[in-house]
């Protein structure tokens, strides 16, 4: 029998944010890949409970405060997979729960989580330390926005993204004055922080870097060809876009991302998977962002580069598992 057996893995997906549903199927993916290898348990993950499916899908609920299923107290789990998208699995609250837990968790720790999910102070941080990024401003809910000072340094068309928001939840391309007031009123109905960001032609491009087998290892790039106004969750999610993996780039080009992506891995001071995303054009390469807890549907981008890399699936979440228990 494989000595993982003997190891409990909590699987947490679901969270708060408009992810919840992605964060399921991410999840789920991770249960039926693993469950042959650990005891795998399914936890959902809503404001109002959490709670684990057994594997006769009967419902337990676990108690916030310990930890603990409630029918089930002598559960300990051994690591625990994230698979939760946005908050709070992606901006640092279930790292920091894990942690004063002595729980393993799969992941970079809560603050490369808090840092990277609130894109305004990721894009300062990077841009402190010479990475190249667009024009930007950001505006907060409490504050009139300065929409003459917002033309002048970022102009139009130009982005409106929620600061502390995923899989383009809260973000709108934006083509004049006239509709930046009420894009920023959507924006903040996802979060009190807005980035308004200059819009850079170019070609897109999606990299994930991961650590694997001990080594930080860049994933072939993809390529992301959208036929709507840009890689929004329609283009996510429901086959609105082209991803090439590998993409079709020049060896100079492949190169360069390479080093840049795996460079901003670095000075973010990650761990596990995560997966950033540039523009391209004759201007250089502009760094847009990066997520922390990728997708991992068939659709998604981070499994596709991983079979195209022939790591598969498995190996994947194992080695993110081990990482974390080491």
């Amino acid at each position: 029998m494989n000595d993982n057996k003997l190891k409990n893995i909590g699987i947490i997906m679901g969270g708060y944010s408009h992810e919840h549903q992605i964060s399921l199927k991410s999840g789920m993916v991770v249960y039926n890949t693993l469950k042959e290898y650990y005891n795998c348990y399914r936890i959902i993950v809503k404001e109002i409970s959490w709670t684990l499916i057994d594997e006769n899908d009967n419902l337990k609920e676990i108690d916030k405060e310990s930890f603990r299923v409630i029918d089930h107290p002598n559960l300990i789990f051994d690591c625990i997979f994230n698979s939760i998208h946005g908050t709070p699995g992606e901006d640092g609250k279930m790292q920091k729960y894990f942690s004063n837990k002595n729980i393993p968790i799969t992941g970079c720790n809560s603050y490369q989580s808090e840092l990277t999910f609130d894109k305004v102070k990721c894009l300062n941080f990077l841009s402190s330390k010479g990475i190249k990024v667009a024009p930007s401003i950001a505006i907060y809910k409490t504050n009139k926005p300065n929409l003459s000072e917002i033309e002048a340094k970022v102009g139009f068309p130009c982005f409106v993204k929620a600061s502390n928001s995923g899989s383009s939840f809260g973000v709108f391309k934006v083509y004049s004055s006239s509709e930046l007031v009420n894009c920023l009123d959507s924006a903040f109905e996802v979060d009190d922080k807005v980035l308004v960001e200059s819009y850079i032609d170019g070609r897109e491009f999606s990299i994930g870097v991961i650590s694997f087998n001990g080594e930080n290892k860049v994933l072939p790039i993809t390529e992301i060809i959208t036929s709507n106004d840009f890689f929004d969750y329609e283009a996510k999610y429901e086959g609105k876009a082209q991803e090439i993996t590998p993409a079709k780039i020049s060896t100079e080009l492949e190169s360069k991302l390479n080093l840049l992506s795996k460079d901003i891995y670095n000075l973010l001071e990650l761990r596990g998977f995560s997966r950033s995303e540039f523009i391209v054009n004759n201007s250089g390469v502009y760094y847009l962002e990066t997520n922390t807890v990728p997708g991992l549907t068939s659709e998604s981008i981070l499994p596709q580069q991983a079979k195209c890399a022939n790591i598969d699936l498995k190996d994947l979440f194992i080695n993110a598992i081990e990482e974390a228990i080491n």
